[in-house]
């Protein structure tokens, strides 16, 4: 069988290291138009620092672990993982502190310290709660490909302990019923942006992502998040997968026209490339637009409800690092609810915005000349459909951000910097210019999601944050697992 898997993103390289695993003789290239791998998860690099402009944060290594074994290796053999302590530091407006830290013991103790005896209680509680969470949607809820709405119901049992356990209920309420201090709320609560909803808006269920990095751990790879693109690139090529680079691809080929099963792609400069299936990984309704013309994407990609974006701040700084600066750094807005009102609502910018601010060179000095640091922040910004101008808006929220790390103690040389807005995004291919694709609303997941296959075209597979399982990191990797199982059912 041959397969071209377009787009060497996170879900590209799953897909080609799990299709290796799949019985018979396979003919796999992998096609990107960047000179390297990673996608999202790209480089940049310049005047010495070694910048990840896409994702930094990384839980569920043992997904990884599983595409580096289908293609025959293992994930210790090609990167080196760094276990985070503190995993985040939420700095709040009253000017405390709150270390998320590895370990139901440790971060007993630190809600002690910040919170008190009878908050540190209550984690552990917390911590039962969210594993049985997990237990119950991992196999049956996000590690699964769905054919019909009626797959929620098979097996039954998962559902209604999904129920019992209050996955159907708002995550705030949840979160505030075990703990009475604001700060954890938003400590244990915040991840629902990952999924573009507010905490008051995200169901219950969605505390798994919660699960996953405060409980079960954060990584970092040594060389950032890059290392990870790179590894997967490596396993895949050893064990038998072509990569071409710099390559664009402008339409996916049918039998007839733009009808029939897939026979390949035709590149830009009109090569063709034969297949029996191809796997895309290009943001979803990007890849119906441009490479399937007159073939109309899925409703929920076409009507659906995007996530926010995010304004990004990139910089290499030289000069005296402030104390207190951990790896991951949340600094917590005021104005909570009325802040995600702003953003998800109205389509604004938020007036007491909460921030991610990293700084990978805590944990990699490699990444920057010595006496230097790498930096990242970031801020939730309404996606392309909000009321931002970013024509006359750039350079406001791009001072916004400078004035942030400046304001935390990097009063030092910038040697380089970049700024990304949606606009940036837009122009990168992701549909209404997010990196974070459909939000995760009950209506836009699971069967509800745009399927990562399309019974209108044989042998097209679909991977990535914009099918299922949906996005971040751990979900962008099973997307390829979930790919190649669907190329493995083809007759």
């Amino acid at each position: 069988m041959r397969i071209v898997v377009v787009g060497a993103g996170l879900g590209g390289l799953s897909a080609a290291c799990h299709l290796i695993g799949i019985p018979g003789s396979h003919q796999i290239t992998v096609i990107d138009r960047g000179h390297v791998a990673g996608g999202r998860a790209g480089l940049w690099q310049d005047a010495g620092y070694s910048i990840d402009p896409g994702p930094v944060v990384l839980t569920m290594p043992e997904y990884l672990d599983d595409a580096f074994r289908a293609a025959g290796s293992t994930l210790d053999e090609h990167v080196t993982l760094t276990a985070l302590d503190p995993m985040y530091r939420g700095h709040f407006h009253d000017g405390t502190t709150l270390d998320v830290k590895p370990g139901r013991d440790a971060m007993t103790e630190e809600i002690r310290r910040v919170c008190g005896s009878a908050e540190a209680a209550r984690f552990g509680a917390f911590c039962d709660w969210l594993a049985k969470l997990y237990k119950a949607e991992a196999p049956n809820f996000i590690d699964r490909n769905f054919d019909s709405v009626l797959d929620l119901a098979r097996p039954l049992s998962p559902g209604l302990q999904l129920v019992r356990l209050g996955g159907f209920r708002k995550l705030h309420n949840l979160v505030a019923s075990y703990f009475n201090d604001e700060r954890l709320h938003k400590m244990f609560s915040f991840q629902a942006l990952y999924a573009g909803l507010a905490p008051k808006q995200a169901l219950g269920a969605y505390a798994v992502i919660t699960y996953m990095d405060s409980v079960l751990g954060v990584t970092f790879p040594v060389g950032g998040m890059h290392a990870v693109a790179r590894g997967l690139q490596a396993a895949a090529q050893a064990a038998g997968v072509e990569f071409r680079f710099s390559t664009d691809v402008e339409r996916i080929l049918r039998a007839n026209g733009s009808e029939g099963p897939v026979r390949g792609v035709r590149l830009t400069d009109g090569e063709v490339v034969a297949a029996d299936v191809v796997v895309v990984n290009a943001d979803l309704p990007v890849a119906y637009r441009d490479l399937l013309p007159g073939l109309e994407a899925p409703r929920v990609a076409r009507k659906g409800h995007y996530s926010p974006s995010c304004a990004l701040y990139l910089a290499g700084h030289r000069g005296a690092r402030p104390n207190g600066m951990a790896h991951h750094n949340i600094m917590f807005g005021n104005r909570w609810h009325e802040s995600f009102t702003e953003l998800l609502d109205d389509g604004t910018r938020m007036s007491d915005p909460s921030r991610l601010v990293t700084v990978p060179t805590v944990t990699d000095p490699s990444l920057a000349p010595e006496g230097s640091d790498v930096l990242y922040a970031l801020e939730p910004i309404p996606n392309l459909s909000g009321k931002i101008n970013w024509d006359t808006e750039r350079d406001r929220v791009k001072q916004s951000l400078v004035d942030q790390v400046r304001a935390l103690g990097f009063t030092g040389t910038i040697e380089t910097e970049r700024f990304i807005d949606p606009t940036d995004w837009e122009r990168m291919g992701m549909a209404m210019g997010t990196p974070f694709a459909l939000s995760h609303r009950f209506r836009q997941t699971g069967p509800f999601r745009p399927s990562n296959i399309d019974k209108r075209v044989p042998g097209l597979v679909f991977t990535g944050s914009s099918t299922v399982p949906g996005v971040g990191v751990p979900m962008v990797v099973l997307s390829g697992k979930l790919a190649a199982q669907r190329v493995a059912a083809m007759p």
